[in-house]
């Protein structure tokens, strides 16, 4: 067994329908260290949720396997939290109650009745949500949602946080600012984040280390670029920084390149 923090291990990954097999991943190997922010990104169909979902424990590979601190991931668990685009708050419950169904459920037996209750509003309170807790789903805005999904994620005190394209149906404010929230939230809480993104600046200030993934069928890891950009991230300072622009230009050329392949094939 690896004695990494999480390891990805020569996973394939294919769906087969009737005598029709669709190969969507080939010897995916990463290791990822405790505390280290990932993006996986890659055009559409190259096989980043479905990498992500075997992660969580949602999808079986093919082969290969999956460690997280030398324990093998075969079934989803509360030590791999996911947040999706779609936020997936149940509607009928206020934000307080959404985020407290997580936390009963996971420390309902450690944690005292008072003890959850400020668990709660300590998350809701990571991104600055305490005010809304009593508004139900309806009442609060896209991003506003998005926050309470990321709380209900972070509740669960999950060694690794899953992010599929948390901020992809927001508009460009409402993003950036959801995106400063969680650089905030990985620097105290000191989370492992894997994030899947189409967004090109996003993964660059965000990430530590960029996973660049080849145009599916059989998708693979085609390159993994380091961010060596120090901590804390000012987005407007990146803007002139050398860098910043030459990790941009490095992940735009690897994406352009593959997709002009595609093309002409």
């Amino acid at each position: 067994m690896s004695k990494a923090f999480l390891t990805i291990e020569h996973v394939d990954k294919s769906f087969t329908r009737g005598a029709m097999t669709n190969e969507v991943l080939t010897d995916i190997s990463l290791s990822v260290n405790q505390g280290e922010f990932i993006s996986i990104i890659g055009h559409s169909g190259c096989g980043k949720s479905t990498l992500l979902n075997i992660v969580a424990g949602l999808t079986q590979a093919t082969k290969g396997v999956v460690f997280l601190e030398g324990k093998v991931v075969d079934e989803p668990g509360p030590e791999r939290a996911v947040v999706f685009q779609n936020h997936s708050l149940l509607p009928w419950l206020t934000c307080y109650e959404n985020v407290s169904l997580a936390v009963d459920k996971v420390f309902g037996r450690t944690k005292s009745k008072a003890e959850r209750h400020d668990w709660v509003m300590h998350k809701l309170k990571l991104v600055n949500m305490e005010h809304a807790k009593d508004r139900r789903p309806s009442e609060i805005s896209g991003g506003m949602k998005q926050r309470i999904g990321i709380a209900r994620a972070l509740a669960m005190q999950p060694k690794v946080l899953l992010l599929d394209e948390p901020f992809g149906a927001l508009d460009a404010l409402t993003r950036t600012h959801l995106q400063d929230q969680v650089m905030q939230i990985q620097a105290e809480l000191n989370n492992t984040v894997l994030m899947i993104t189409h967004d090109v600046d996003e993964a660059v200030l965000l990430s530590d280390r960029i996973v660049m993934m080849t145009n599916g069928p059989s998708a693979r890891i085609g390159e993994i670029l380091d961010v060596d950009l120090p901590r804390p991230r000012k987005r407007l300072e990146l803007v002139s920084d050398r860098t910043y622009i030459a990790a941009r230009a490095a992940v735009l050329k690897f994406l352009y390149e593959r997709h002009k392949f595609v093309e002409a094939a």
